[in-house]
């Protein structure tokens, strides 16, 4: 019996269960179901956040849950709790505080130091999630948070830049499946769901590779993990931090799945129900990589949302998700983006640079490998002047709230270069801080979506779009090129099974 709330989500695959029931997962409606069904228990780990928020009311209403237990999530789920954990298993996580008022949350952020990332607690997709750089930017986003975190503490944690680590797992409580590790393009402070991932990782080290490993199988092992697991992760290049602990399904099981062939909803739902994973065939670890190269690429509806503005951060924003998949990451990237509806320029066409001055170096060095590339520079004032002094051509276009329509004289209004196709890439990065409707920067981004331009708000994904478009690879041939994802899955499954 499957209780859902969304009807898209099994429209297209509604046979696995006996009966569907199109409900809200709320108490009252689940605890309906289950009087009339007299189920043997409720699975809640594929429900995402708003089912693990059912599992403890459930349970005090008499109900079994099956699989991970209530107290297991909520030590998961409880700041203080998790710290616990983390601590009795010698596990880093950025340093911080659970805290219940904004004059907390002040004072914890200076013994801390800035910037922090602020969050409340039990909340789906990382909503009203910020980066404080500053007291006055906290106390902004605090008003926010609390107003999302109702009676639960607001969590503020020192802001950590690094590469951003990500686990789905499978465990029985001993044995503990490891399929993949992801990396996200995007550094952390990026929400997972908007993060371009890839698996195998690349460029990461072995001895993060192996950090993440042990801490997965010992995090699933003390909490009792009963079914599936994610874990969030950043290395700034020399430790390994615990970012967060999911006791259920993510939104990329599904990519895992495909992308290794090990099938994570089965092992989850029989590990739930009381199987032996090491009966199955399975044994501890991380498993060999796959013999390809897959990548997930967010779909955003910008497009479609009037006044939203279109820049990454730690609250998610994407709508969907497409994946590509090939022997290399060029060439997965350039699948996956053609999959996610995104159209790269082509050699001699335009790319607009107008980014924050923290990062102008890195622009500068994107920026050199365009031009090599054959791509046609333009930029904003400030972004030229940086681009001029490292010796780099670019034509300087006025900002939108200096042009007037059609410009003459040398510099032409940025909008009318979005408007006729001169520019056909935009890479644009906001300060901290700095998205209002009337700012600049934004009035830019809208422009950008609207016109169906590619707009990309991290330097991380524009340094991977350049990788694709340095390749020069040809689409058209690429999508030429099938392979079916069965007999991927067919190999991997072998290899796994063979460990």
């Amino acid at each position: 019996v499957i209780v859902n709330n969304t009807p898209d989500t099994v429209t297209p695959v509604f046979d696995p269960a006996d009966r569907l029931y199109f409900e809200p997962l709320t108490t009252e409606d689940v605890l309906n179901v289950v009087e009339l069904e007299r189920p043997v228990g409720v699975l809640a780990q594929f429900g995402g956040q708003t089912a693990i928020h059912l599992v403890a009311p459930l349970a005090a209403a008499g109900v079994r849950i099956l699989g991970t237990s209530p107290d297991a999530v909520d030590a998961a789920e409880s700041r203080e709790r998790f710290d616990r954990v983390l601590a009795e298993l010698g596990l880093q996580r950025p340093p911080g505080v659970a805290a219940s008022s904004v004059a907390e949350a002040l004072a914890a952020a200076e013994r801390i130091g800035y910037p922090v990332i602020v969050r409340p607690s039990y909340v789906l997709g990382g909503r009203a999630m910020q980066v404080a750089g500053n007291p006055e930017e906290l106390a902004r986003y605090l008003e926010t948070a609390a107003r999302v975190a109702g009676d639960r503490p607001v969590w503020v944690d020192r802001y950590i830049p690094g590469l951003e680590l990500e686990v789905d797992a499978v465990s029985d409580g001993e044995t503990v499946v490891i399929p993949a590790v992801m990396r996200h393009i995007e550094r952390a402070g990026v929400h997972s769901g908007d993060s371009i991932a890839v698996v195998p990782a690349p460029g990461v080290a072995e001895a993060a590779l192996a950090g993440v490993e042990d801490a997965t199988v010992r995090l699933a092992r003390a909490l009792g993990v009963r079914g599936i697991i994610n874990l969030q992760f950043v290395w700034d290049g020399q430790e390994l931090y615990v970012l967060e602990v999911n006791p259920r399904a993510s939104r990329t099981v599904p990519f895992v799945t495909k992308a290794t062939g090990v099938p994570l909803t089965e092992l989850a739902t029989r590990a739930a129900l009381g199987e032996r994973l090491a009966d199955l065939g399975w044994r501890t670890g991380l498993l060999p990589p796959p013999g390809h190269v897959a990548v997930k690429v967010p779909v955003f509806s910008w497009n479609k949302l009037p006044g939203v503005d279109p820049a990454l951060g730690p609250e998610m924003q994407s709508t969907g998700e497409a994946m590509g998949i090939d022997t290399s990451l060029e060439g997965a990237l350039a699948r996956g983006l053609l999959a996610a509806g995104l159209r790269l320029p082509a050699p001699g066409e335009g790319v607009l640079l107008t980014v924050a001055d923290t990062d102008k170096p890195a622009a500068v060095e994107l920026a050199r490998r365009l031009v090599r590339a054959g791509y046609r520079l333009y930029a904003t004032e400030g972004t030229a002047r940086a681009l001029r002094a490292a010796g780099l051509a670019a034509e300087t276009l006025a900002k939108v709230s200096d042009a007037r329509g059609g410009t003459g004289g040398g510099n032409a209004a940025l909008l009318d270069a979005l408007r006729d196709g001169r520019v056909r890439l935009v890479i644009n990065t906001p300060g901290r801080g700095r998205h209002h409707p009337d700012g600049d920067g934004f009035r830019i981004r809208r422009a950008a979506v609207e016109r169906g331009i590619p707009c990309l708000t991290s330097l991380d994904t524009a340094e991977a779009l350049v990788r694709v478009m340095e390749r020069r690879l040809d689409v058209r041939a690429l999508a030429r090129v099938v392979r079916a994802l069965q007999d991927l899955e067919q190999v991997t499954r072998g290899e796994a099974l063979a460990r």
